[in-house]
């Protein structure tokens, strides 16, 4: 192929939703040899346009052409034969089958099980990306869960891979490691699609960008001639703002103690919880990093009464909270908001003002003499609304109708509104562009700084190092020490998410 010519172009595509125009004309250019981001809000039309080009979904209007020649896949089968790869945000692995097995499931011509653990074995080598094919899935990290789709792509010899927030669950020792497999992949001439929130790692290894904004192409350029800030301006169409926070360390009252608490895991693929210890102050907002599965959505159950423990093992404001339920523990002032935002936040086919009835109608006044009030539940959520720039279409929209991003501002303004003595919110910008993202994190530090304790469960180290005052590490079910912010750094952090120390 000509290194010359685009390996991909798309021109005028268009997708309607309805009366939502998802994208709208939209050109797309990606050279052989390239690594561009395509980036946007949530919403801007990222998505649709990578599942146009994969086979998932049919463009309106326009077209694309693949080396040179009209195309459009009618599946993403037809797509991986073309010569596109994709490795979605979501992991898509059988979690009880071998890492040799859930490769097989993808390939058209897998051959034998000991032919599919050799080529695996082969360009896992080649790419540095080590694995063990006879392993089974729910043994491995999320880093080596990510290699194996990476690695599934790459046995299919994809022409063009597409990466949706590829570094989101990843250590930056991980990070590192998928850079250099990265740039092995453009020098084979190969191209990648990538999409990601992390504009400063777009900048390091991106050579080119399309920005998406409302469905439309609003800038094409190199982002290694830009500034972090400067590519979120073109993003959200104006400045995000800077992070207020001064950071606490004062000897204020404890609001939650978490004591020796220890749990078996709840199943053969859980983690137990092993002598895990914390204090959170008034005033303060407190870190908890770590890979995915290693024990944070066991410790955010406990916390948040969806899993009981010994009683003194919880206590919020002094009193032992650990046989209470969600409810009793709400009335004590907590509040929660869980990682899964549509499903475990929010029910999908619930309107809000539904959905803030479910996690309120103990403590918000919802409910008098047995009858739902209405009018004060529309009152609150259109204060949720306004509040957090929730854009939402319809008056009282079902919480599957909105994009993760506003959803994501709406579940995390609910429990805000509420004015907890302590909230607790696991991934609280997952998947969240930087406009929400800024929105969200100014709203837990506000929080804290009116005296709330805020425990944020992240998985970004950049987000945990500017909004924490203190940060500790799960690591396996354990808890490292927490450290004040300005005693950690991402290197040191990486480590123990990586088990060092363990």
């Amino acid at each position: 192929m000509d290194p010359t010519q685009p390996l991909l172009l798309a021109e005028g595509i268009t997708k309607r939703f309805g009366a939502l125009v998802a994208n709208d004309h939209v050109d797309l250019r990606v050279m052989p040899g390239e690594i561009h981001a395509l980036l946007g809000e949530n919403g801007a039309g990222k998505s649709t346009l990578v599942k146009i080009i994969y086979g998932l979904l049919r463009a309106d209007a326009g077209r694309l052409l693949w080396q040179g020649r009209a195309f459009a896949a009618e599946s993403p089968r037809a797509a991986r034969r073309a010569g596109i790869g994709m490795v979605f945000q979501h992991f898509s692995l059988f979690d009880a089958l071998t890492v040799a097995e859930n490769v097989a499931l993808s390939l058209d011509d897998a051959g034998t099980a000991k032919d599919v653990a050799g080529r695996l074995g082969d360009v896992s080598r080649a790419y540095g990306l080590p694995l063990e094919p006879a392993r089974e899935v729910w043994r491995l990290s999320v880093g080596e869960r990510q290699r194996v789709e990476i690695v599934r792509c790459l046995m299919q010899d994809p022409r063009l891979l597409i990466l949706d927030e590829p570094t989101s669950v990843l250590t930056p020792q991980e990070c590192e490691g998928l850079f250099e497999t990265l740039a092995r992949i453009r020098a084979e001439g190969r191209a990648v699609l990538y999409i990601s929130h992390k504009l400063e790692e777009v900048r390091r290894i991106c050579e080119a960008a399309t920005i998406l904004r409302g469905g439309r192409v609003v800038e094409r350029c190199d982002p290694r001639q830009e500034t972090a800030a400067s590519l979120a301006r073109i993003m959200v169409g104006g400045d995000v703002p800077a992070l207020r926070h001064d950071h606490m360390l004062a000897d204020t009252p404890v609001r939650l103690a978490v004591s020796a608490l220890s749990l078996p895991a709840s199943d053969a693929h859980g983690i137990a919880l092993r002598d895990v210890s914390l204090a959170l102050r008034q005033g303060e907002i407190l870190g908890i990093a770590g890979v995915a599965g290693n024990g944070q959505d066991e410790l955010f159950a406990a916390i948040s009464g969806e899993v009981l423990s010994p009683s003194v093992a919880v206590a919020i404001d002094g009193v032992a909270m650990g046989q209470a339920d969600i409810n009793e523990r709400r009335r004590k002032g907590a509040a929660f908001v869980p990682e899964e935002r549509l499903g475990h936040a929010a029910a999908p086919r619930l309107r809000l003002t539904d959905n803030a009835l479910l996690s309120g109608h103990a403590t918000n006044g919802f409910v008098a003499q047995g009858m739902v009030d209405r009018g004060r539940l529309r009152s609150f959520v259109d204060g949720v609304v306004r509040a957090f720039d929730v854009r939402k279409g319809p008056a009282d929209p079902e919480a599957r109708a909105l994009s993760g991003g506003n959803l994501q501002k709406f579940v995390v303004g609910r429990e805000i509104a509420r004015k907890p003595g302590l909230l607790v919110v696991a991934q609280p910008t997952w998947g969240v562009d930087a406009g929400a993202a800024a929105i969200i994190r100014q709203a837990l530090a506000d929080l804290a700084e009116q005296g709330s304790a805020v425990l944020v469960i992240s998985q970004d180290l950049d987000e945990l190092l500017e909004i924490a005052d203190r940060i500790a590490v799960m690591f396996v079910g354990r808890l490292s020490p927490a450290v004040p912010v300005t005693q950690a750094s991402r290197e040191s952090l990486g480590l123990l998410m990586g088990g060092a120390g363990a």
